[in-house]
């Protein structure tokens, strides 16, 4: 008796493709339809504003836009990691609050280099991501409760320990100071930083297994635990990078402003959630790229910075960033749906 022809990989019997590879194409095209949408808002919005008044684009218009958005796009960047595990980092705000303090103080009044400010910030970042990391991960508590938690608890030991005080930009080193505001052909120090950060966690979660198994974890963490993933070590490196990419934000706004607070970034942590949110990461976990994430954290940007040069009052940036915010979670709910049943439609034909 003769044996069926084997089927390419990736086909089921009789020609059609399989519902794996049919559900992957379709949430490659999902992706990319968020992506060119958010990238079309933006451009649409930075053309109108450029129209209304032509110093929106001057050359200090678009520096003063990418060094807005770039400690943003890197906050966006380490919450992405998490939230595609179906979890979330609240406490981000609070860790670059607490490191850029905590950086300032270190070297206040001595000459210590940019680099040891980069490696302090980022080391206190990791102890945070960790402790929430173990928490979530190994305590089994919700990850709202823990970040909400560590949230409150950095801000209570931030206050504590400045008791009022700020560390002043004349007293931060040059060196430390010129990664804020020094360029490279024109380009600042920070986006192109941030640029590099959002490249390389890209690169990792498309080319690395285990960066592929943080969107498994998201999209059905029993399926992913059936399948072998180690759910808790992920979601802890998840917290650890957050965290870390954090603390590396707080030593740049050291940098970037030089004068600080205990409390500086307060209430970031909400603009984060809602740019990764508006980029395309589903809240649920599993989709959504980190250049979406980016592109979300420079709309938003674009549209604090769109309402300063058209006069309009500022309660209108938090209005719009909610609408964003709701449009995005009812687009993600629809097209979850509509995806599903998509592929359902298929498996029967």
């Amino acid at each position: 008796m003769e044996k069926p022809p084997p089927q390419p990989s990736g086909t089921a019997r009789g020609g059609r493709p399989a519902p794996r590879r049919s559900a992957r194409s379709l949430t490659d095209l999902v992706f990319r339809i968020r992506e060119l949408s958010i990238g079309g808002a933006l451009a649409l919005l930075i053309l109108g504003t450029y129209l209304v008044n032509p110093g929106f684009l001057d050359d200090q218009g678009v520096q003063d836009l990418l060094l807005n958005s770039a400690i943003l796009v890197l906050l966006a960047t380490g919450q992405s990691v998490v939230v595609l595990t179906r979890n979330i980092d609240l406490s981000v705000g609070s860790v670059v609050g607490l490191t850029a303090f905590a950086c300032g103080s270190f070297v206040s009044g001595t000459q210590h280099s940019a680099v040891t400010v980069v490696l302090l910030g980022t080391g206190i970042g990791v102890l945070c991501g960790l402790v929430s990391g173990l928490l979530v991960s190994f305590g089994r508590v919700p990850a709202l409760v823990v970040t909400l938690g560590m949230l409150y608890v950095i801000q209570g030991a931030g206050h504590v320990w400045a008791h009022g005080r700020q560390i002043n930009a004349v007293n931060v080193p040059d060196g430390v100071l010129e990664l804020g505001s020094g360029s490279v052909l024109g380009i600042p120090y920070l986006p192109l930083i941030s640029a590099v950060v959002l490249a390389a966690t890209a690169y990792y979660l498309r080319a690395y297994r285990s960066g592929r198994e943080l969107y498994a974890i998201g999209s059905s963490p029993e399926a992913a635990r059936l399948a072998g993933i180690p759910i808790r070590r992920r979601v802890l490196a998840a917290y650890a990078f957050s965290g870390a990419v954090a603390g590396f934000a707080g030593a740049l706004w050291l940098a970037r402003f030089g004068t600080v607070v205990a409390d500086a970034a307060n209430g970031w942590e909400l603009t984060v959630v809602s740019a990764v949110v508006v980029g395309g990461i589903a809240i649920t976990g599993g989709v959504g790229t980190v250049l979406g994430a980016a592109l979300g954290a420079l709309l938003l940007t674009t549209i604090g910075s769109s309402l300063v040069v058209l006069k309009v009052n500022p309660f209108w940036e938090q209005a719009i960033t909610g609408a964003l915010l709701l449009a995005a979670i009812s687009t993600d709910r629809v097209v979850r749906s509509r995806t599903t049943e998509a592929l359902r439609k298929r498996s029967r034909n």
